[in-house]
């Protein structure tokens, strides 16, 4: 039941379409229907400014520690099981990319799989956050530094642990791919030229 009960609130959570009722309920705008589209921090940046982007980015964040560490996983000691811990992650990026909430159409997943990744890997996820950082302030794309970081994740945690869990490495793996899927249309743009760049210090407040 434990397990149960972590899995459903795992999808619930993840689901919560921040963006989109952010946008809603403070600006009456729904950022999907606006810039790219995107139900996500990126978007929610460019549509609405950088205070709710900011929000939106943080509580994206919080979903993917909280799912891990949810009150009944911690309640039955359940954080030891390994296998547990990824189909959480899994189901609540699920849940972010198609929230019941709000018809499913959700974000990409990038910034709940961040605090997916903190709380199971911290080191090594700052150094895929370190990756993307690189990426997009040199580049002035969101996306590339996205992708970028989603395929450090998994080389910098088989180069910094020895004895990962099976399910870990899967799930790395996973979130390399995942990220290539979400992001189709950016990497097409990408290859045409026709992303577009950010520059977040010129985001309207």
């Amino acid at each position: 039941m434990a397990i149960f009960i972590s899995i459903l609130f795992a999808y619930l959570i993840g689901a919560i379409p921040t963006a989109v009722w952010v946008g809603k309920i403070f600006y009456k705008k729904d950022v999907r229907e606006y810039g790219s589209g995107n139900a996500g921090a990126t978007n929610t940046f460019r549509v609405l400014g950088k205070i709710p982007g900011t929000f939106v980015l943080l509580f994206d964040v919080c979903k993917g520690w909280l799912v891990i560490n949810n009150p009944a996983v911690v309640y039955f000691h359940l954080q030891s099981n390994a296998d547990l811990q990824i189909a959480l992650g899994i189901v609540a990026v699920i849940g972010h990319i198609f929230p019941v909430y709000v018809g499913f159409r959700g974000g990409k997943g990038v910034a709940i799989l961040l605090g997916i990744v903190f709380s199971l890997h911290p080191i090594t996820a700052l150094i895929a956050l370190g990756v993307f950082l690189i990426l997009f302030i040199s580049s002035g794309y969101v996306s590339l530094g996205s992708i970028a970081a989603s395929f450090a994740f998994p080389i910098i945690l088989f180069l910094m642990e020895k004895n990962i869990v099976p399910s870990h490495a899967i799930f790395a793996i996973s979130v390399s791919v995942l990220t290539l899927i979400t992001h189709k249309k950016n990497i097409q743009k990408l290859l045409k030229g026709e992303e577009n760049r950010v520059q977040i210090w010129k985001f309207k407040t």
